[in-house]
């Protein structure tokens, strides 16, 4: 299944199941994606706005530049991925497991990130002004090129490179 610059405004996608599935900047609008399965599948350059995705599961799924704006994203399963340059401004995804998803690059300004798992996950020139990391595990996680200081880190868990990420954002010099 391959859709190109469809429009899916006020669809209900609930329970909805897709296996490599193609959509390349679609449209979802005021949609549901409640308790659908999506395994391998890509939504790349798509926008996302109040579309509700209570108790969905994405598998490995491609989310490249794709926009979501004031979307349900809890309770969400993620099993890796792609979400290279996604922007999720402002989005809640507090308690999430999101380990090992690529997200450099991404725009997760304002967003928040409290209690989640972000280990192992590559975060490489994401922008987290004003992100909320409150109990996060960044253990593992890439943080090349991440101003570490413009995020709320409380109780963050970080390993080593993390530390010395968090040092150099304060203007640290780390040898």
């Amino acid at each position: 299944m391959v859709y190109r610059g469809c429009d899916f405004s006020n669809v209900d996608l609930t329970e909805v199941r897709t296996r490599s599935a193609m959509f390349e900047g679609c449209t979802f609008s005021s949609c549901r994606f409640n308790a659908s399965d999506h395994e391998s599948s890509a939504f790349v350059a798509c926008e996302f706005r109040r579309v509700s995705f209570f108790t969905a599961a994405l598998r490995g799924c491609k989310l490249s530049g794709s926009t979501f704006t004031e979307c349900r994203l809890t309770p969400l399963t993620v099993v890796g991925g792609v979400w290279r340059g996604v922007s999720l401004r402002g989005a809640n995804l507090a308690r999430t497991d999101l380990r090992g998803v690529d997200l450099r690059e991404a725009d997760l300004s304002d967003a928040d990130f409290s209690g989640a798992d972000l280990r192992g996950c590559d975060l490489s020139h994401a922008r987290l002004r004003g992100t909320v990391l409150t109990d996060a595990d960044l253990v593992d996680a890439t943080l090349h090129s991440v101003d570490l200081s413009a995020a709320t880190l409380k109780r963050t868990t970080l390993d080593i490179a993390g530390a010395f990420a968090l040092a150099r954002a304060h203007g640290a010099l780390v040898t």
